[in-house]
């Protein structure tokens, strides 16, 4: 991402907001982030938000390499 934040692509932007619900909610911080709000969360939820964010990203870019690649 660039430094303001916004994504490299900005195609991309929906599929992060999407992704990054998606992680909060498996990492059962969904409720916290409907009370709370995004800006409410500390360093530290939003920190394993965004490296498990990184971590799913890189999996399927490894997903998809394995694919083509065979």
């Amino acid at each position: 991402m660039a430094s303001d934040n916004r994504p490299i692509e900005p195609k991309t932007e929906k599929a992060l907001k999407r992704l990054k619900r998606e992680v909060a909610d498996d990492l059962g911080l969904d409720d916290d982030i409907r009370t709370r709000g995004w800006e409410n969360m500390t360093t530290h939820e939003v920190g394993k938000i965004g490296g498990n964010m990184v971590r799913r990203l890189v999996k399927r870019a490894e997903s998809e390499l394995t694919r083509k690649n065979k």
